[in-house]
């Protein structure tokens, strides 16, 4: 009778372990542009309807306030100051508060599972979704600095600036609105902070800075939109100072960078939860 050894069995396990193992391979992961395109594209589509009547009331409501102060400031800078408040103040409404009341929703309703279960890094649903919805700011904004140049007297010979300022702008607010709408325990106030953004954004934005007292001009300073108003602002002047205009723009690019970094976290977090 002989010995043989049990891993050489045709029919043992030990045989067949091996093989197993080295046939279990993982696919590969998902890439995060293409990934970030679907995402986009999804959202766009789902939010088309239902975003279009916010937006006309966030525009309505940037022209209600330059129609409002057209007779309490006087031309110039504080002119300038409300025109450009005034636009990025759609962008603050759609990026800022409804981005925050659209994660504090998803995650209350369990919507976080569903995006957990795809093959998609968190990175893509974060800037996928500020994307679609920071799209949506495009029309309001335009339509928003042409009736206050209008309405102001102001020239419209720059205003090819706001293809920069709201993609930056809207970054920055998109993921500031993403962070309080995943970190806050309740849907509820994730849309109480989504509000008060906006409504700092408000009263900080529209009103002319040197009307402000010291403390409120450093609380000024602190909120990311004030970079994108302005460098808008800037841009009315006579010989605008190209120089500033492009640091302030630079402040609202890093700001967006470190906010969408800090979304993408709190989406993790909450999604582990």
């Amino acid at each position: 009778m002989s010995v043989v050894p049990a891993d050489v069995l045709p029919g043992s396990a030990l045989a067949v372990e091996e093989p197993a193992a080295c046939a279990a391979e993982l696919g590969p992961r998902a890439r995060l542009w293409p990934s970030l395109a679907a995402v986009y594209r999804a959202q766009l589509s789902r939010a088309r309807v239902a975003r279009i009547p916010l937006l006309f009331v966030a525009t309505f409501q940037s022209v209600g306030i330059m129609i409002l102060m057209r007779g309490v400031v006087d031309d110039g800078a504080e002119a300038q100051a409300v025109v450009a408040g005034s636009s990025v103040l759609v962008v603050a409404f759609v990026a800022l508060n409804l981005l925050a009341q659209y994660f504090g929703q998803l995650r209350a309703s369990g919507g976080l599972d569903h995006y957990a279960t795809l093959p998609v890094p968190p990175a893509a649903v974060v800037l996928g979704a500020a994307g679609a919805y920071a799209s949506f700011t495009v029309p309001g904004t335009v339509v928003t600095a042409v009736l206050g140049c209008v309405l102001f007297g102001l020239p419209m010979a720059h205003l090819w600036v706001l293809m920069a300022v709201i993609p930056l702008a809207g970054a920055a607010l998109a993921g500031l609105g993403a962070a309080l709408g995943l970190l806050a325990p309740r849907p509820e106030l994730a849309t109480l902070l989504g509000q008060l953004g906006m409504s700092a954004a408000l009263l900080l934005g529209v009103l002319p800075a040197d009307r402000m007292p010291e403390v409120v001009r450093f609380t000024r300073d602190l909120l990311p939109s004030t970079y994108g108003v302005e460098a808008f602002a800037r841009t009315f002047g006579p010989h605008p100072d190209w120089a500033f205009v492009l640091g302030d723009l630079a402040v609202c690019g890093v700001v967006g960078v470190v906010s969408l970094a800090v979304a993408t976290w709190a989406y993790r977090r909450a999604a582990v939860r």
